[in-house]
């Protein structure tokens, strides 16, 4: 049944791409454009769709709790736990709208996908090549300036020892929310590992649970609380887990 499961994932997964090709032209002539309206109504629509289908198809049953710790009139960063491949559909369909993402750059080479992750503003890190990487975070940096919130995952690659910890949270991505004084939203994601990565990389259905907690002010840290700052939403998040 997981095996089947799997493939229909995957057939849902591009399928919806290469039928709404259309829709990714539509939306990629009007950032060419400078029409950020148009971008922002397709990717709205249609990313979050998308991902609840991934979800749908593969059984998650998801919830999602604390959204009322989101900032409503600024732009936040949010900093997630990384387990699985899923934990990307998990918070473009959990959080308050999707969301770009400081993402490896393996994924910039799938076709269609990499298309749809710049049309919602995702920035691609390369993790070995230091220049690279600090022009992805200040490429980051800028859309968070602009006014759009942005989602990293600080530990730069996914978590695979046991459910309840994390790795070490870096701390090059957090210069994003310290640069621009946007506040940090923590985010703990509980049980997505099972849903593929632990069952030999077959979906297998199964719970998740998602916590925003609340935000983190950074404007006005001292250089000291800066430094501290990886660790203690790594904390944070853990005492969620």
């Amino acid at each position: 049944m997981n095996l089947f499961r799997t493939i229909a994932m995957f057939i849902y997964l591009f399928g919806y791409m290469i039928v709404h090709y259309g829709v990714l032209r539509k939306g990629e002539r009007a950032k060419a454009a400078g029409d950020l309206e148009t971008v922002e109504q397709i990717v709205n629509k249609h990313i979050p769709h998308w991902s609840r289908g991934i979800l749908k198809v593969s059984g998650v049953q998801l919830t999602v709790t604390g959204l009322e710790n989101i900032p409503k009139d600024t732009a936040c960063v949010f900093v997630g736990n990384h387990r699985s491949y899923y934990d990307i559909p998990l918070l473009l369909a959990a959080l308050d709208a999707p969301h770009g993402i400081l993402a490896k750059e393996e994924l910039e080479k799938i076709p269609l996908l990499n298309r749809w992750m710049k049309l919602l503003g995702c920035v691609f890190v390369q993790r070995d090549d230091v220049r690279a990487s600090v022009r992805a975070l200040n490429d980051a940096t800028a859309i968070v300036e602009s006014g759009k919130s942005f989602v990293i995952f600080p530990e730069g690659t996914r978590y695979k020892g046991e459910e309840g910890g994390a790795g070490e949270f870096k701390n090059g991505a957090f210069r994003i929310a310290v640069k621009t004084g946007a506040p940090v939203v923590p985010v703990a994601i509980t049980g997505a590992r099972a849903l593929f990565e632990n069952h030999g990389n077959m979906v297998t259905p199964g719970p998740v649970k998602i916590k925003i907690l609340p935000p983190i002010q950074t404007a006005g840290m001292s250089r000291a609380e800066q430094k501290q700052l990886p660790d203690a939403v790594r904390q944070t998040i853990l005492a969620q887990l």
